[in-house]
């Protein structure tokens, strides 16, 4: 009996990770195509994460109202906090893509691993053993061969980049913190904070996206293929949403940065099969030691579990995959881009 119910959430984690890679590189391929010029040229990043939260809080209301979804309240005081965490983190990260070089960018974003490493040790007591520290490094170090190029640093660039580095990790460890506080299930918890997020990103994005791209929403002409593809858009993104939740809630914020890392191999890859964007031995190379990392992380944490440390956090992940979003010849801005300021960390 307990060996069937382990197989069964081991059944029930790899689909959860297999969702959330499917949906989120199917979400930046999709975006990829509505957003960039050779596409239909919808620059309004931001807006369109407005969109998608929509959705996302649409499909919650249908399933309360159906009966399919009971709803643990958690107090409003928490689900405003966690939505102006969420928010200044898809902002931020927008504003950081447009201040600072593709290198630094990058390496904003690869420095979200320790980030979290840290800010769980503070906020949780968590410690972590000396092979998943050496295994977190394989991957950064993977992931920044194949993506990071030029690194030109400012002021302005550099403080958006903090906010939004420090903005998502707590963002992402917050989703796992309040699922267990309040003991409510991940669709439940996105049914509750997509409304709040939905409305503060289609009053304010407008703003943040004429401020971005110098582009007004209403010059737009939208075309039905355009239109098209925003619905498939929102479409995966309540399904990237939903997976996100899911997977922070039962392994860590941690774990999902890490292990996320196999989206990165996934764009670079598909970006290459799809678009004909470079894929260089450099990138390769970083695939290559970026994997590696993975599997090493899976290997410690498993260990980890055979021998638990003392206040070791060991409530990682039991399986291998990852997470980042990257395109070929131009790494990260076509797929930030693309993603809209989604699900970042």
């Amino acid at each position: 009996m307990e060996r069937e119910k382990k197989q069964s959430s081991a059944v029930s984690d790899i689909g959860a990770w297999a969702l959330n890679v499917v949906s989120s590189v199917g979400l930046i391929m999709a975006n990829k195509q509505l957003m960039s010029p050779a596409g239909y040229a919808f620059v309004f990043a931001t807006t369109l994460t407005g969109f998608h939260f929509c959705m996302t809080g649409i499909i919650g209301l249908v399933s309360k109202a159906s009966g399919y979804t009971t709803q643990k309240k958690v107090p409003l005081w928490e689900l405003l906090w966690f939505s102006i965490v969420a928010n200044t983190s898809i902002t931020g990260m927008n504003l950081s893509l447009m201040l600072n070089s593709v290198g630094f960018y990058q390496i904003s974003k690869l420095s979200m691993i320790p980030v979290v490493c840290v800010m769980e040790w503070i906020l949780h007591g968590k410690q972590y053993s000396s092979k998943v520290k050496v295994a977190v490094m394989v991957v950064v170090v993977g992931v920044g061969v194949c993506t990071v190029t030029d690194v030109k640093v400012n002021a302005q660039g550099f403080l958006c980049a903090f906010v939004a580095v420090l903005s998502t990790s707590l963002q992402q460890i917050s989703i796992g913190s309040l699922q267990k506080k309040y003991a409510v299930g991940s669709f439940e918890l996105l049914s509750q904070t997509a409304p709040i997020q939905a409305v503060s990103l289609l009053l304010l994005g407008p703003f943040v996206d004429y401020f971005l791209t110098g582009n007004l929403l209403p010059t737009y002409h939208l075309s039905s293929a355009a239109f098209f593809f925003i619905l498939v858009s929102c479409s995966l993104a309540v399904f990237c949403n939903i997976s996100q939740y899911l997977c922070i809630g039962r392994f860590s914020a941690v774990s999902f940065q890490v292990l996320g890392h196999m989206k990165t191999v996934c764009v670079l890859t598909l970006g290459w099969l799809l678009f004909d964007s470079e894929l260089t031995f450099k990138n390769i190379l970083g695939m290559a030691i970026a994997v590696l990392g993975m599997v090493l992380y899976s290997w410690a944490v498993e260990a980890d579990k055979a021998a638990p440390l003392p206040k070791h956090g060991s409530d990682h992940v039991k399986l291998l995959l990852k997470q980042h979003e990257v395109d070929g010849s131009s790494p990260v801005k076509d797929v930030e881009l693309g993603v809209g300021g989604l699900s970042r960390g």
